[in-house]
């Protein structure tokens, strides 16, 4: 008696910003996760940041039937609806990269850095070569991301305490828009010496600006690249946080597969804070460029 084979689960994750370099790991973590479970995952977004085009990718999905949505979750109102949508249709909806935590969503979990402390974190340890008074850049790649409005508002509540102002700036969604962008905020305000930045475009990017023209500046950031790491290491970048956005693609996998397969309910998990600067540098280049970092 021949009997038919099961489907296989259809998940899909829906992202911002799909052109950033950011989510390669996250997707080689999603890609690792399906085959270990024998699903089929797919992966797409929006190019910059597009709320309503986004949302209508989640609906899409819906009438698409995938068995699950891992959704980023870059903003706290603008994705309740569609996400109460595909659960109501019995779809599970998880959050990665971002997550909805200030208003009600009705996702069921999240797996992602917690944004407004790693700020914290990032301020605190700018604290070590940035002195109370100064007048400092603080950057983010694109407008209306809550991950970096989080990571921005946590730095600001550590500095502010110590009498430090800044001027803040939006470079673009590529290290090079970035450091051109900071190159000319740096030319226009000679009183800056110091960079923090609040992802991935702009990290890199300031250390570029740094390393072509402006010796003895400072950066300091958030998230992985090749090239972050390499300015790391020559002392243009002081250091980066990491998110670790290869399990931000893992575990989300794993997760829906549970819940569909066997009720295992979804639970959120935090990506870390992990602090990468010349002490621990070379550890995590070889990882970087075989994107599990």
């Amino acid at each position: 008696m021949n009997v038919k084979p099961e489907p296989r689960l259809r998940f899909i994750f829906i992202t911002t910003c799909i052109e950033s370099r950011f989510f390669d790991p996250v997707i080689k973590g999603m890609n690792d996760a399906a085959t270990m479970l024998g699903v089929d995952c797919s992966f797409t977004g929006t190019e910059g940041v597009d709320l309503e085009a986004q949302a209508q990718m989640v609906r899409q999905a819906i009438q698409e039937g995938y068995d699950g949505i891992a959704l980023n979750i870059i903003d706290p109102a603008a994705f309740d609806a569609v996400v109460q949508e595909a659960m109501d249709k019995g779809i599970p909806v998880v959050a990665f990269n971002v997550d909805d935590h200030a208003t009600p969503n009705a996702r069921l979990s999240a797996v992602c850095q917690q944004l407004y402390n790693a700020g914290q974190t990032l301020g605190r340890k700018a604290l070590d070569h940035i002195r109370p008074g100064s007048h400092i850049l603080m950057t983010m790649h694109a407008e209306g991301v809550s991950a970096l409005e989080d990571r921005l508002r946590g730095a600001q509540d550590i500095l502010r305490e110590k009498d430090i102002t800044w001027t803040v700036a939006i470079t673009g969604n590529t290290a090079d828009q970035s450091a051109q962008s900071i190159t000319k905020q740096l030319k226009a305000n000679p009183r800056i010496r110091h960079i923090l930045c609040t992802g991935q475009a702009d990290t890199e990017g300031a250390g570029l600006a740094i390393e072509s023209s402006f010796p003895r500046y400072t950066a300091a950031g958030f998230d992985l690249s090749t090239n972050t790491l390499r300015l790391i290491r020559a002392g243009h970048v002081r250091f980066t946080i990491d998110q670790q956005p290869y399990i931000q693609g893992f575990y989300p996998v794993v997760q829906l597969t549970h819940y569909c397969k066997y009720g295992i309910l979804p639970a959120d998990m935090d990506s870390g804070v992990t602090i990468i600067d010349k002490n621990n540098v070379d550890r995590v280049i070889h990882l970087c460029e075989q994107q599990y970092r």
